[in-house]
């Protein structure tokens, strides 16, 4: 099959492209701006038929969550607009629009796992938009598969994870929110669940389903921080503090925890813990940053650190 990856600079186009290089069945195309722009009709259109598109795995998107609440034309185009100009290409093609989408669907006031079937409700623009763009799929593509994600890190780009090491190196203290709950997820993991369902995807089905997708877990921003540090060997202290004392432009959900049964039951996925992705992750990172492996000594982070800020 021909496949084509949108946002293919970002944390989980990137680690799709690492994985591509083991799929000798299957072509893998990967775009990102300038080169395409979900939301150019005209671009959208010549690439998918130039290339034979087959599965369009959609991972471009308007993250700046609190950014987005003053720039909401650009999110909406982006997150609404952009997956609908795809999804209309893949039902042009006969083929599968694979989208990624967020927890901030949900508003946070449950206290349970979300399911799939849950009622949505959007605190932020961020969210709205996503959300949007989800309901144009399903109005517009014949075959799709919509993925919920959360809390993603990478080796690649900026996340919460970097940011924790790079602070941790510069300050003997951080204070981080304490009431947000969710789970973190390796965009490497998120990938491997990607490309089994390629793999087990059929041309000849009609695929119509929403999939909730992170690490195993439970975890607050503040037991994700404190694991950073622990498992890097950075010893800034962490201290917990609730949102209302760290005041952000947008809306966040307090308890954004998703339940995956379905992804793991329909797709035989899985799934692993997220202090073990966490560490795997730190691992790689040190690795890319010329350090032979993390352990407890500050020196350890230090040079992981001197690796993010050279750009590794």
């Amino acid at each position: 099959m021909n496949i084509l990856v949108t946002g293919s600079r970002g944390q989980l186009g990137s680690e799709l492209l690492e994985l591509s290089t083991k799929c000798s069945n299957h072509r893998f195309f990967f775009y990102d701006l300038p080169d395409l722009d979900i939301t150019c009709r005209d671009q959208v259109e010549s690439l998918c038929c130039d290339l034979g598109i087959d599965v369009i795995v959609n991972c471009a998107a308007y993250t700046a969550v609190d950014k987005a609440e003053t720039d909401s034309e650009i999110a909406f185009k982006v997150n609404r607009d952009g997956p609908a100009l795809l999804a209309a290409c893949a039902r042009e093609r006969s083929a599968l629009l694979l989208h990624i989408s967020t927890d901030y669907v949900f508003d946070g006031n449950s206290n349970i796992p979300y399911r799939e079937s849950d009622t949505t409700a959007p605190l932020g623009v961020y969210g709205l938009s996503k959300w949007e763009g989800e309901e144009r799929i399903r109005d517009i593509a014949p075959s799709y598969i919509i993925i919920r994600t959360s809390w993603l890190y990478s080796i690649h780009g900026g996340n919460f994870v970097k940011t924790m090491l790079r602070l941790g190196a510069e300050r003997s203290d951080l204070n981080v929110v304490v009431d947000q709950i969710g789970t973190p997820t390796w965009a490497a993991d998120l990938a491997g669940a990607i490309v089994l369902i390629i793999e087990q995807y059929r041309k000849d089905c009609l695929y119509s389903s929403t999939f909730h997708y992170s690490n195993e877990g439970v975890s607050s921003w503040y037991d994700f921080a404190r694991a950073v540090m622990e498992l890097a060997g950075v010893p800034c202290k962490i201290f917990p503090v609730e949102s209302d004392e760290y005041p952000q432009i947008a809306p966040r959900p307090h308890y954004s925890v998703m339940n995956k049964s379905a992804i793991k039951k329909e797709w035989r996925i899985d799934i692993p813990y997220w202090r073990d992705s966490l560490s795997a992750m730190l691992q790689r990172l040190a690795e890319e940053s010329g350090v032979s492996g993390l352990d407890s000594s500050p020196l350890g982070a230090m040079l992981v650190t001197q690796g993010l800020n050279q750009g590794k």
